[in-house]
């Protein structure tokens, strides 16, 4: 009995010690700077501005004959240079494997093309004689799938390579609008496709994968016939975003392959090349290239990535790094409380994309027991990590990053409204955040005169909800009142209607 009551008061006495531990609020004050690995504008691995801290992403073609000439025999080295190279200046890769391109052969291995039952086309594509592969080649199908295999097998979970964009068409884009297109022979069957796609969804484990938006047209693809394939987790890219009518055919596909993607997938591109005026103005703000800046684009497609490489020629660097730090992930700690050996964090994604690689908040080395990975946008968690949190350091890992990269986090303070320093005062003509966490404030900053901004809030059957008015050149919209969803919000800035925004919650 002495003994028991003995146990029983020690219990109680643990409890007491427990019950009197207490929780202290840090407020970090960090800053996220930079762009963000994985995200942002790409340029070329060959440019002359790939040193530039305004990217943090590279983009290659690679081609199967550069690694394989002998069957079963593989040479790694052309890989393995680029990606030192890229790797050495702080950057991470995107690669693109292609068969096709206008103006050259193919890059089918030098075995499949001495085989006597291999007979590729010679046609005009985009005005210059091109090659096309033996689609009806059971060697060649059977090497395609082999190949990617064998580089999952080496590269799944390289820190060098952060994704890989596959096809088959023009460019290993999902089309042969210009050239001698017959499916199954100048293009993949469906059926091929369809097994190249399981094939890939088994083999990467860990990388994303992505295919051209092009493949809704089911001239080319089984999708149409088989909707089931788009259960299967891959991403997207276009390769005109932002043309003057990118709201008709290219929404249509992105909509087809349903918009929630991004949530598993990155979504990503590169700027139109429709017209040289589509690059050359694709950044201009605050109205891009018709009307529509690249930030508002970003929000809307929740864009990781995008190829940019001859934006240099247009737009400064500072403008592309902004827009660069518009695209993609970002965290931002809501609250810290902390005792001596354990600390719980809110975290927000205030960015416009999740993370699609695991990334843990860290405290001297101690990583949070939950992953960032598929935080999404405007949402919060709550994070616990093993360690007491005054006077550590607080970062954020991720074993995909090479040695050298970061991703930083905005601390507790208040979100600052976007800066147009040195660039134009255009860019604060926008709702930030957006998309924003439902219950926090959003903000508009006005045209710089010293009239008040009135602002009304809609939903999308055009019922006004509320309307306000700001004290001075920034409003501040409460969104408290509002339920999950998109709403239209109309400023009105001296006396004038200067903008209607989109806001999502």
């Amino acid at each position: 009995m002495k003994s028991s009551i003995t146990i029983f008061f020690l219990a109680f006495s643990v409890f007491r010690m427990q019950a009197q531990v207490t929780f202290i609020n840090l407020y970090p004050d960090d800053s996220i700077t930079e762009v963000q690995p994985m995200t942002g504008i790409v340029f070329w691995h060959n440019s002359g501005n790939n040193t530039s801290d305004a990217i943090t992403l590279e983009f290659s073609y690679m081609l199967f004959n550069e690694v394989v000439s002998d069957s079963g025999v593989y040479n790694w080295d052309p890989v393995e240079e680029k990606l030192n190279a890229i790797a050495g200046r702080n950057h991470q890769a995107i690669f693109r494997f292609r068969y096709v391109y206008p103006g050259y052969e193919t890059s089918v291995p030098e075995y499949i093309l001495n085989r006597e039952d291999y007979h590729e086309t010679i046609g005009e594509s985009e005005g210059k004689t091109t090659h096309f592969p033996d689609w009806t080649n059971e060697e060649l199908k059977r090497f395609t799938l082999e190949f990617y295999t064998r580089f999952a097998e080496r590269y799944d979970q390289d820190p060098r390579l952060a994704f890989i964009q596959v096809g088959f068409g023009l460019w290993a884009e999902y089309h042969i609008y210009s050239g001698p297109f017959t499916l199954g022979v100048t293009f993949p069957s469906k059926e091929f496709q369809e097994s190249f796609f399981y094939h890939l969804d088994t083999t990467f484990k860990y990388i994303p994968w992505s295919i051209s938006i092009d493949a809704a047209d089911d001239t080319y693809t089984p999708f149409v016939e088989k909707p089931h394939l788009k259960e299967i987790e891959f991403g997207l890219f276009d390769d005109s975003f932002m043309h003057q009518s990118h709201s008709g055919y290219n929404t249509s596909n992105w909509n087809f392959f349903d918009r929630d993607r991004y949530l598993i997938s990155p979504a990503g591109g590169e700027f139109s090349y429709y017209s040289a005026y589509d690059q050359q103005h694709v950044l201009d703000l605050p109205d891009g290239s018709y009307g529509k800046s690249y930030e508002q684009y970003a929000r809307d497609f929740h864009i990781s990535y995008i190829m940019g490489n001859d934006q240099p020629r247009y737009q400064t660097m500072e403008r592309i790094k902004q827009a660069s730090m518009a695209s993609g992930y970002k965290f931002k700690i809501e609250h810290l409380k902390t005792t001596a050996d354990s600390s719980v964090l809110e975290i927000l994604n205030y960015g416009v994309a999740p993370i699609y690689y695991d990334a843990y908040i860290t405290i001297d080395g101690t990583r949070s027991q939950g992953s960032l990975k598929g935080l999404a946008p405007g949402e919060t968690k709550t994070y616990s990590v093993s360690a007491g949190a005054e006077g550590a350091e607080i970062t954020i890992e991720c074993d995909k990053l090479p040695a050298g990269m970061q991703i930083q986090f905005y601390g507790t303070q208040e979100l600052p409204l976007i800066s147009s320093k040195n660039i134009a005062r255009d860019l604060n003509r926008l709702l930030y955040p957006n998309p924003a966490r439902r219950g926090s404030s959003v903000r508009f900053t006005g045209s710089g005169a010293q009239n008040n901004i009135e602002y009304s809030v809609y939903d999308l059957n055009g019922r006004e909800l509320f309307t306000g008015k700001s004290t001075g050149d920034v409003a501040i919209i409460d969104t408290s009142g509002l339920y999950s969803g998109c709403y239209l919000v109309k400023f009105i800035d001296n006396n004038e209607i200067t903008l209607n925004q989109l806001l999502v919650l």
